[in-house]
C-alpha cells in the first residue's frame, strides 16, 4: 500500500509570517492539528502543531497576534513521498516520534499530509492485509515511547 492511498490532501498551509491567532483559527475550522509552513514555491520550510503553538504561548509571554509560525517552528521536517510504501512512512514516524508527515512530490512541493489517524482508519477497515492493526500499534508504541525531553521532566519532578 502506498502513502497516496491513505494520505489526505491537498493540505492547508501557511507562511512563516502567519501569526498564531490566525493559525489557531485555521486549525479549529479545519479540525486538524498541524500546519505545514511553505514558501512561495509550495516547498515545506517547517511544520507547527497545536502543541507547539500552545507551548509557545505559555512560555513566551506574548499575544497570539504577536508571534509568528516562523518564530516557533524548529525548521526540522520529516516527510514522505506519495509513492512510498506505507510501512516506510510509519518507520519514519516511529524513528522521529511524530504522528504526521507532510507528503512531498518529486518536484519538492507539498501534496498532502499523512497522519497516524489516517493509517489507523485504514487498518481498521480490515480489507487491507498489507496493513495490520498489530503493525500500527507497534508504530504507536515507538512514537509515544519516552524520549530524552520526557526523561528530563521526570527527573526534575522527582
Amino acid at each position: 500500500m502506498k502513502v497516496k492511498d491513505v494520505m489526505v490532501g491537498p493540505p492547508i498551509c501557511c507562511s512563516a509570517n502567519t501569526n498564531l491567532g490566525v493559525a489557531a483559527e485555521i486549525l479549529w475550522r479545519q479540525n486538524c492539528g498541524i500546519l505545514p509552513i511553505t514558501n512561495f514555491q509550495d516547498r515545506v520550510m517547517g511544520v507547527v502543531t497545536d502543541r507547539d503553538m500552545f507551548i509557545a504561548l505559555a512560555t513566551r509571554n506574548r499575544l497570539a497576534g504577536e508571534l509568528t509560525l516562523g518564530e516557533i517552528t524548529s525548521g526540522r521536517v520529516y516527510s514522505c513521498k506519495p509513492d512510498d510504501e506505507i510501512h516506510t512512512a510509519m518507520a519514519t514516524m516511529s524513528e522521529h516520534g511524530v504522528r504526521r508527515l507532510p507528503v512531498i512530490d518529486n518536484a519538492g512541493k507539498i501534496v498532502g499530509l499523512l497522519s497516524m489517524d489516517d493509517i489507523i482508519r485504514e487498518a481498521q477497515m480490515g480489507d487491507r492485509p498489507e496493513l495490520s492493526c498489530r503493525e500500527v500499534v507497534s508504530s504507536l508504541r515507538e512514537i509515544y515511547k519516552p524520549h530524552d525531553g520526557a526523561m528530563v521532566h521526570k527527573k526534575l519532578a522527582a
